[in-house]
């Protein structure tokens, strides 16, 4: 149903819509496209708008900081945090969470974009090829980044929305691991494109299913089992981090900022104990 749901709520471009190319190149958002995950950094422009207490922030800036010191992408923890994220939209309205949103990926998230993803997704432009997003995060987020990167549409996760008023419901499940690889399907059902000439990019080996449908699949700031497959098969790999380590510490401070101090030190430990 995510699938399904993401590839009805597509929305198509106008520039590339007609475009006569059956190629087309996918790109996950989430330390693909973006560093950190845009669903955070949407849910940390709210608080600023007092949209929800700290005590929500705080919690869903330690299931990022979790993610990100680990370096596995656990799918029950990002769920967990995703649907939280998603809550705190009920009740309001569809334009209303638009115009903030616009707002938000100014002041949150276009700094965050990889020059060097976003090179990557420049090139399939420049050859008249369509560009998607294809996210976990809510599809509003995702068509934001879409159109201020100039590509031709996103599909993302569903959040259900009843006289233009948001329930704090998803449509079907999140856009997620194998639900990702069927709304890409339905996708180049719809819109007549060829995969086995199609690219896909992403970071986190849980994009697998997407990743294995297109004929040209690629690897971006890699987690461990992607890289070793990717490689193993001889997939492009690139890397825009500086360092995996500084990385990941670097991301860690941005994901607790204006978290308490236990925290921190709840962070500081389970790394260790990691370690």
């Amino acid at each position: 149903m995510a699938g399904a749901a993401a590839a009805s709520n597509a929305e198509v471009g106008e520039t590339l819509s007609t475009a006569a190319d059956s190629t087309a190149a996918f790109f996950d958002v989430d330390n693909t496209v973006m560093q950190g995950a845009s669903i955070f950094h949407f849910a940390r422009g709210m608080h600023r708008r007092e949209f929800f207490t700290t005590k929500d922030i705080v919690k869903a800036a330690w299931d990022q900081a979790y993610f990100r010191i680990i370096g596995i992408e656990d799918p029950e923890a990002v769920a967990n945090a995703r649907e939280s994220a998603l809550s705190f939209i009920a009740g309001h309205r569809v334009e209303e969470l638009a115009s903030l949103g616009e707002a938000i990926f100014d002041e949150a998230m276009a700094h965050r974009i990889w020059p060097g993803t976003k090179a990557l997704v420049q090139e399939h432009i420049d050859r008249g090829q369509r560009v998607w997003l294809v996210t976990a995060a809510p599809v509003e987020i995702a068509r934001i980044i879409a159109h201020r990167l100039g590509l031709t549409g996103a599909l993302g996760t569903v959040a259900e929305h009843i006289d233009g008023v948001y329930t704090g419901r998803l449509v079907g499940e999140l856009l997620h691991g194998s639900a990702k690889a069927e709304a890409v399907r339905a996708l180049a059902a719809q819109e007549g494109l060829d995969l086995s000439r199609c690219s896909a990019y992403s970071d986190s080996f849980n994009d697998l299913p997407m990743l294995s449908l297109v004929g040209d699949p690629c690897a971006v700031n890699a987690d461990g089992r992607l890289l070793e497959h990717a490689r193993s098969l001889g997939w492009r790999v690139y890397d825009y981090r500086t360092g995996r380590n500084a990385a990941r510490l670097g991301l860690f401070g941005a994901a607790m900022a204006g978290a308490v101090v236990g925290s921190v030190a709840a962070g500081v430990a389970l790394r260790r104990k990691m370690r």
